[in-house]
């Protein structure tokens, strides 16, 4: 089995058409057309066509495919999710989510979507935080499939002091991770603004990864590789990993839950840990053509 990345994402302002066709031949594991925060307010309606004839355009390879709305309580949010539900897309990202009511409307306005269109919510407020569970088990009866942390938006509302090693974030970013987990959701760590600071995205990409997201999202294309390397596999857990499957695949091993491995106890929970490594192992850095 072979693991869609999510290491990668970027955003691009849907209103800059030569940023979209740059994006085409990125090793991004996803790209997100932005309507909401790099868009000006006169331009909302002229951008959100340029993102439809985009995607419609298509050549995106493999990646995953997002559009991000503008609010449901703006404007331009229930045309944009219109919009959405007619694209041929992979996701939808909904930013300012507060509760499961917020998922309840977005998944109300693209009940005409195809059924594998997924909802992705952005978790960037102190209600959220607040809300986290019952936004993720809203996995349950909708169409949501992911949570991406808006870092700027919460840490301005925490009045939190923005550190290289983000310790006002971090505990609501691992309270973010877990109520994903708990319900399967894809989950995205948030934005590095210094793009120039490689050091530091690094640092902070290292970090998401060791917290347990899947992947991070860019502002800008210089962040595509440290990111992809952060939250690939490395060398060392791909042969634990093989190790591991190939000690479960052995018929004398057939039925037992737990099972040593070089002087170490491994259960079948580790198996399925091992299965994802090499799911992710198979996809090659630079996947899309």
């Amino acid at each position: 089995m072979t693991t869609r990345p999510l290491r990668s994402a970027l955003y691009l302002p849907a209103s800059n058409p030569r940023a979209i066709e740059k994006a085409r031949t990125l090793a991004c594991d996803a790209v997100i057309l932005d309507l909401e925060d790099a868009v000006a307010p006169d331009q909302k309606t002229a951008a959100r066509d340029g993102a439809a004839a985009a995607f419609r355009e298509g050549g995106f390879g493999q990646r995953t495919t997002v559009l991000r709305v503008n609010g449901l309580d703006t404007p331009w949010g229930a045309d944009d999710l219109k919009a959405a539900a007619a694209l041929p897309i992979d996701a939808v990202l909904l930013p300012k989510v507060n509760e499961a009511e917020d998922v309840r409307r977005a998944d109300a306005a693209l009940r005409k979507a195809p059924k594998g269109l997924k909802l992705w919510v952005m978790i960037e407020t102190c209600l959220a935080i607040g809300h986290l569970q019952d936004i993720a088990d809203g996995a349950l009866w909708s169409r949501l499939g992911g949570f991406v942390i808006g870092t700027n938006d919460l840490a301005l509302e925490l009045r939190a002091r923005r550190g290289a090693d983000r310790a006002g974030l971090l505990p609501y970013l691992a309270l973010s991770v877990a109520a994903a987990r708990s319900r399967g959701l894809a989950v995205l760590d948030g934005v590095c603004n210094d793009f120039h600071d490689l050091d530091r995205f690094r640092a902070e990409a290292e970090q998401g990864r060791a917290l347990g997201f899947d992947g991070k999202t860019l502002i800008h294309p210089a962040q595509i590789e440290p990111c992809n390397a952060a939250f690939s596999p490395t060398d060392a857990e791909i042969a634990r990993a093989r190790s591991i499957a190939a000690a479960f695949a052995d018929p004398a091993n057939a039925g037992k839950g737990a099972i040593q491995i070089d002087g170490r106890m491994v259960e079948r929970l580790h198996l399925v840990e091992a299965e994802r490594v090499l799911g992710m192992a198979g996809a090659p850095d630079k996947p899309f053509p």
